[in-house]
């Protein structure tokens, strides 16, 4: 080891006593946590207010969205938890998802649902403990058992397809080994094809860190960015997640300047 990255004694003597000290590096971070003040708070209770008028309106489009397509209901899901606001909705998506679990079997045997909508309601059931069986990809397939080549034209569904096969239980890895090897095989293909295109980053970013494997707080931050871009998104689900997300950075730094001293 290097006598840089040493820590040398200093002894130093107080009231006749000589007690050993080191010379520790200087904190990387600085005072920035210290010099929080209650000025970043300014606002604050407005924003508190305006995140529980969002919050309202979230919850009349989630108990009302349940007469709606089931690709409306689930899109409204998936984006209200990858948007890190879920916990305020959890007894509303949790009845929407009972009440989509009731119907599945109904929804199996539509062979107007997509791979998309398909793979989507199959992740979300399955994350909030619902049992539901893979044989729902079973129409996706050939004479041959293999996953239709006409699938990799669809992006989306190739995206959804590979978040969904991550939640596979022992006894189905015919279907989701099968798929997972699959789309990744297809979606490196796509993302090495569109080179800068964003899309290919975003492709890279699910193959490294499907949803249910990412850091949430950190997914939140990436996905404001693309939901926004999205021209159907919901602006009042938009603007509680940026509101959400700016009280609790509040709240961190406002715990880190207590840590710190």
């Amino acid at each position: 080891m290097s006598s840089a990255n040493q820590v040398s004694p200093v002894f130093e003597k107080d009231d006749g006593v000589v007690r050993p000290t080191a010379k520790f590096h200087s904190n990387v971070w600085g005072d920035r946590f210290l010099n929080y003040k209650e000025q970043d708070e300014i606002g604050h209770a407005s924003q508190l207010k305006e995140v529980e008028k969002l919050k309202e309106q979230m919850r009349e489009k989630v108990v009302g969205i349940g007469n709606q397509p089931l690709s409306e209901q689930l899109n409204l899901i998936d984006a209200i938890e990858r948007l890190g606001v879920a916990y305020h909705f959890e007894t509303e998506t949790d009845q929407l998802l009972q009440h989509i679990f009731d119907s599945y079997n109904h929804y199996i045997i539509n062979d107007d649902i997509d791979l998309y909508t398909s793979a989507l309601c199959f992740r979300l059931l399955r994350q909030h403990g619902h049992y539901v069986s893979c044989d729902i990809f079973n129409k996706f397939k050939d004479d041959k058992g293999n996953f239709k080549e006409s699938l990799r034209a669809d992006m989306s569904g190739m995206l959804s397809l590979y978040e969904a096969a991550q939640l596979m239980v022992h006894g189905e890895e015919d279907t989701l080994e099968e798929a997972i090897a699959y789309t990744t095989t297809h979606l490196q293909s796509m993302a090495t094809h569109l080179s800068n295109n964003p899309l290919a980053t975003q492709i890279l970013h699910v193959l490294k860190w499907p949803v249910h494997k990412a850091v949430p707080r950190i997914e939140t931050r990436r996905y404001i960015s693309i939901y926004q871009d999205d021209p159907s998104h919901n602006q009042a689900l938009l603007n509680l997640s940026k509101l959400d997300f700016n009280l609790l950075q509040i709240l961190h730094k406002k715990e880190l300047c207590e840590l710190s001293k």
